[in-house]
């Protein structure tokens, strides 16, 4: 379900649409948020416009391939709580 911005009704949204919206706004984040290199020249190649949080909820295997998914992206924050 999506609620639009400024909207009080919720509405049903197909599965391939919702997953284009999520798509699209993690590559603007990361387009407008995107640091090659820092102020002394040095290479980054990463963002800080989005991040990731795994629950415990999630096996070894879940947390690995989201780690690898957002580290691919340039992500610097990730975690998760499999350690507890």
């Amino acid at each position: 379900r999506y609620r639009r911005p400024y909207s009080t009704q919720w509405e049903d949204l197909e599965l391939d649409t919702a997953l284009d919206m999520i798509a699209d706004r993690m590559l603007a984040a990361r387009e407008q948020t995107w640091e090659d290199v820092d102020t002394q020249g040095r290479p980054l190649n990463r963002t800080l416009g989005f991040s990731s949080l795994g629950g415990a909820t999630l096996d070894n295997e879940e947390n690995y391939l989201i780690k690898k998914l957002f580290t691919a992206m340039g992500a610097l924050q990730i975690e998760n709580q499999a350690r507890i």
